[in-house]
């Protein structure tokens, strides 16, 4: 099934791409080539397959996210470089 004209000009526009006379041409024809590979597919009996939107298996890499106690504010803060109270000291960061 070959692209018309019109159609490689409108691709290129949707892609924000501007064409050469020689590059409509030649693209129309890649194009073309491409559409007529994925024609093949048409020719597959897909009637048994489930559709789905990932080749493999989903599984998450995540642990489940449990509530847990916190630590306590002093093991928290005895780190830290510096402090003020129960707070981190740290430089201002935003201009007033």
């Amino acid at each position: 099934m070959p692209l018309e004209r019109s159609q490689v000009e409108h691709i290129a526009s949707l892609a924000r791409i501007g064409l050469t006379e020689e590059e409509i041409e030649m693209f129309g024809e890649q194009l073309s080539q491409i559409l007529e590979q994925f024609e093949v597919l048409n020719e597959l009996d897909t009637s048994g397959v489930t559709p789905t939107g990932h080749a493999g298996g989903l599984q998450t890499v995540m642990r489940d996210d449990l509530a847990e106690d916190s630590l306590d504010s002093e093991d928290v803060l005895k780190n830290a470089p510096r402090r003020e109270g129960e707070f981190f000291r740290v430089n201002a960061v935003l201009e007033e």
